[in-house]
């Protein structure tokens, strides 16, 4: 009975400190969104509701990286904790073996590892996609304000555009563009009617032109050549477009599991390359099971690191977190371009995590020293008291 109250206080701590963290993590993330934030509501006239849904819609992308960082950093400062307070020397007086006491670290990977899939198939694809309908939305709107009859209208990029009239309709007569994307053979479009409509299916905004002349110059400039038309559909893409879909966070991760392996038999049927969709779809799985793997490291990780304290924990579990994402970001780039096997490309820090975890365990379980966690602790601290006497010193002078 008194090892499951010992079991509940090490669960109940190890979810404290990860949602701490976690949400720590994730607002640092959102800093650099806070001004993109400001500007739609003063630019766009973006409501508050309209921005609470942009953030909540981006906050997956975040989760997906910060979750597994929070882990590491709840392992690491519980069990720190409990070395520096002696609490560890008290469990290992009462027999409690270190894998006895891993049991609450099991259930509470398991439960996060569980969280980390939600975020990675279903919450990141489908926020990332709701985020891009939004943008759409408010770029739609903004596009049939904007045009008024017999002014220059300079709103769209690369396109210039001038309407005689606009009835009540919405629809344009007498429509002149001149577009400007191709210095080299510029465009002159002249048509009857013109109307600005939504396409839902690209969330694109388009102008559809009816009875028209497409007029273009060579690039010699002794070429001229026009071209009649019944219908000719321009899409309207705003100053901010791209910079929008960016913030967006378009691309492979907004992309579903079901929808990743369609894109990726399309590509092979057309003979092209699949490397890209298919790290993607192998960093879908390896990102969750990091947290597995953060919570069994973090432990013994935690213990050894008690001689520096929070601080020296803290700083450990930061290197740890930069070494694994920058080993990450290596392998998964070296696979997007083919130059190693794709799926396996992700696991790769994985699988060096799960050596070190085996190595650390095992000899936490023996009560045997783990030289190369402590002499990288000795580093740290070393480190530490030298910029703190640093600062001290120049804050003197």
């Amino acid at each position: 009975m008194f090892l499951k109250i010992i079991d509940r206080y090490i669960f109940k701590e190890l979810f404290k400190i990860f949602i701490i963290s976690t949400g720590a993590l994730t607002t640092v993330l959102y800093l650099d969104k806070f001004l993109f934030m400001a500007q739609m509501v003063v630019n766009r006239g973006v409501s508050f509701m309209e921005m609470i849904l942009m953030m909540a819609y981006i906050s997956p992308a975040f989760l997906a990286l910060t979750i597994p960082m929070g882990v590491l950093f709840a392992s690491v400062v519980t069990f720190n904790q409990f070395s520096v307070n002696n609490e560890w020397v008290a469990m290992k007086a009462c027999n409690w073996s270190f894998l006895e006491l891993m049991k609450p670290v099991a259930c509470f990977a398991i439960l996060t590892y569980m969280l980390a899939n939600s975020v990675m198939f279903w919450a990141l694809p489908k926020g990332n996609q709701s985020y891009k309908v939004l943008i759409y939305d408010i770029i739609k709107n903004r596009a049939n304000l904007d045009i008024k009859p017999n002014v220059f209208n300079r709103n769209f990029k690369n396109l210039i555009l001038l309407v005689k009239e606009r009835d009540h309709n919405s629809i344009l007569h007498d429509v002149f563009i001149a577009k400007t994307d191709n210095p080299d053979r510029p465009q002159i479009i002249t048509s009857d009617e013109g109307f600005i409509y939504s396409n839902p299916e690209i969330l694109k905004i388009q102008l559809k032109l009816s009875k028209g002349i497409i007029h273009e110059l060579g690039m010699e400039r002794d070429n001229y050549k026009t071209l009649n038309f019944d219908r000719y559909d321009i899409t309207l893409s705003l100053p901010e477009n791209e910079r929008l879909e960016k913030k967006a966070l378009v691309g492979h991760q907004e992309l579903s599991l079901e929808k990743l392996k369609e894109k990726m038999l399309d590509k092979q049927k057309k003979g092209l390359p699949t490397s890209g969709q298919e790290v993607e779809i192998s960093k879908k799985f390896s990102l969750p099971f990091a947290c597995l793997l953060f919570a069994f490291f973090g432990a013994p990780l935690g213990i050894k690191s008690s001689r520096s304290g929070k601080v020296g924990s803290f700083g450990i579990a930061v290197l740890v977190i930069l070494i694994y994402y920058i080993v990450f970001i290596m392998t998964q780039n070296l696979g997007s371009i083919g130059q190693i096997h794709s799926y396996t490309s992700v696991w790769i820090p994985n699988i060096f995590l799960l050596i070190i975890i085996i190595y650390s365990n095992y000899k936490m379980h023996k009560d045997e020293p783990i030289k190369l966690m402590e002499n990288v602790n000795n580093l740290l601290i070393t480190l530490y008291q030298s910029l703190r006497s640093l600062f001290t010193k120049n804050t003197k002078s």
